[in-house]
């Protein structure tokens, strides 16, 4: 059985929102709710699922699932409460994921790794009571959270004795924010990882593309030291035939995407990607400012 809790978030990003004037999300906010995904001995890990208005769990709705940035370090679950209220609003079922960091959990990028994983693996595992479709799962993150969604299918899954590891944690899409994609590459990262050279390429995505790497759509700012993973992915991506988009914003750097008016510009490039692989319908309701 799911547990959950029921939250006030949805109405707090209502109001929040309402005082930005923007309109990310429709009159009619979707209910979210608290669903423990995973059990690890420093903490319950929860996925925070923002419903779409007339949700049933009969329905075989695409998921989206966000994981917030920090470096590994850090971060808060609530930096894709925007995106995910809107995406609910288009028909999506929206989760945004906690996951154990270094400043609160003591532990390094590869156990980020491993829940991030199992994240993906919990929607799938539980498509039926979610009412979503096990295959049209999209997995979404920013920077470090970027990498973390990216791991899960790109990059080959790190062993875990979860009890449903036996279930595919391979999303079917990604959008990806200025994601890090080649922690091989990162010597503080390497470092992190007891300077195992063989897990952090094991945990590179770049390093894993292949011919069956589902499309990928990805946003830089033009400042952003971290532009160049994004530029090598997509050199290794393209000859394979791929469908991989990078998508740059003029003199802007890491995080532009957090502030408006480039939250309501990427989300609008998110929501025509996702109506080109049938995962949405009809027009975007976002308003640019």
């Amino acid at each position: 059985m799911l547990r959950y809790v029921i939250t006030r978030t949805h109405l707090l990003t209502t109001l929040l929102l309402l005082c930005l004037g923007s309109t990310l999300i429709a009159d009619d906010a979707p209910v979210v709710k608290q669903l423990t995904y995973r059990q690890t001995p420093q903490a319950e890990l929860k996925l925070h699922v923002h419903y779409p208005p007339n949700w049933k769990a009969t329905d075989t709705r695409p998921a989206i699932v966000f994981f917030f940035g920090g470096g590994w370090n850090g971060g808060k679950v609530e930096q894709f409460e925007r995106q995910a209220a809107y995406l609910a609003s288009r028909g999506m079922v929206a989760a945004r994921a906690d996951y154990r960091v270094k400043t609160r959990h003591n532990v390094e990028p590869d156990e980020c790794v491993r829940d991030a994983q199992s994240a993906v693996r919990y929607l799938r595992q539980h498509a039926a009571e979610l009412g979503i479709d096990p295959q049209r799962i999209v997995a979404s993150g920013g920077s470090a959270g970027g990498h973390l969604a990216a791991t899960c299918g790109i990059s080959p899954p790190l062993k875990v004795d979860d009890a449903n590891a036996s279930v595919s944690c391979a999303a079917n899409a990604f959008v990806l924010f200025n994601p890090a994609l080649n922690v091989a590459s990162i010597p503080q990262a390497v470092e992190r990882l007891h300077n195992d050279v063989a897990l952090a390429k094991q945990i590179s995505p770049t390093l894993h593309v292949t011919k069956q790497t589902p499309p990928v759509i990805m946003f830089f700012g033009t400042d952003d030291k971290l532009i160049s993973h994004g530029e090598e992915f997509v050199n290794a991506a393209k000859p394979l035939g791929i469908r991989v988009e990078l998508v740059t914003t003029a003199s802007q750097a890491h995080g532009f995407f957090n502030k408006s008016p480039y939250t309501e510009q990427t989300l609008l490039q998110v929501d025509k990607f996702l109506v080109s692989l049938g995962y949405l319908s009809g027009a975007p309701t976002i308003k640019v400012p």
